[in-house]
């Protein structure tokens, strides 16, 4: 599932190839015993981090965005729920860093909530800010990987 604006929806095709060899990635490696950190699937194209942690309420996560890079938000075992929203509808709450391709915004007046289970995942590209790892109903342990795939060189 992508959730975006049309005006936006050029920009899946061309990286059409990325997304399928990150999607093949994800049903070929043993997610439930790999390593944590980051995984490089295609140099700097595609790479996956596994991470490990506790869910938070939403209140106590912020938004975040990229520029370069879309994300792949897999659940290996665990729920979460993801917050997604225009990037126009968020302020920055600090200044963007190209070089993390990482900024942190505040809270939308709307935003689509994607609750995800094991074996579930949610895309977000740079126009969606997005506030991963929130608890569905309370904080538990969540197993994720999330996928990075480079969409603007």
């Amino acid at each position: 599932m992508i959730a975006s604006r049309l005006e936006d929806s050029h920009k899946y095709q061309e990286y059409a190839a990325r997304f399928e060899q990150a999607l093949a990635w994800l049903r070929s490696a043993d997610l439930a015993h790999l390593e944590l950190g980051v995984h490089t699937i295609d140099g700097n194209r595609i790479t996956a981090n596994v991470q490990e942690f506790t869910t938070a309420l939403s209140s106590e996560k912020a938004y975040e965005a990229h520029r370069r890079y879309a994300d792949i938000h897999y659940v290996v075992s665990g729920e979460e729920l993801v917050g997604v929203a225009h990037i126009s509808e968020v302020k920055p709450l600090q200044e963007f860093d190209d070089q993390a391709d990482f900024c942190l915004y505040g809270e939308p007046k709307s935003r689509i909530w994607v609750p995800l289970h094991a074996g579930e995942y949610v895309i977000t590209m740079p126009e969606d800010a997005h506030k991963p790892g929130c608890a569905l109903e309370s904080p538990k342990p969540l197993r994720k990987v999330c996928v990075k795939v480079l969409v603007s060189e």
